[in-house]
């Protein structure tokens, strides 16, 4: 499965693609905003993307709302410091599928994309 990951961090991009990479993920794109996230979406079309939510030009809960447009059925996790009750049910009902706070590790990581990909979410 091809995985899309949007951070404006590019340490947490390297930690993300690593671990996740092991998983046996396909990394479709390593993008720093949401802008540059949904067009990259719409040419590689993953399955599954990794999602900050702070970020310059656009922030994760806009870029969320506009790849649910593209394709309904992608599963998001937000990868996120903003670990506030509000942001992360404000980023659960514009589609994403999962919430993790930072820091993480690479075990809560792919823990929480395991979870992602067997539909255990909600």
């Amino acid at each position: 499965m091809r995985l899309l990951i949007v951070d404006d961090s590019n340490i947490i991009r390297g930690k993300i693609a690593r671990a996740l990479g092991k998983y046996g993920l396909t990394i479709a794109g390593l993008e720093t905003n949401g802008r540059e996230a949904v067009e990259r979406f719409r040419e590689a079309r993953p399955g599954i993307v990794t999602m900050d939510l702070t970020m310059p030009e656009m922030d994760g809960i806009e870029c969320i709302r506009q790849i649910r447009a593209i394709d309904p059925t992608v599963r998001i996790l937000v990868v996120s410091a903003l670990t506030d009750k509000a942001t992360a049910i404000s980023a659960l009902m514009e589609g994403a599928q999962g919430f993790l706070g930072k820091p993480f590790s690479e075990d809560d990581l792919c823990d929480a994309v395991g979870e992602l990909l067997r539909g255990n979410h909600g």
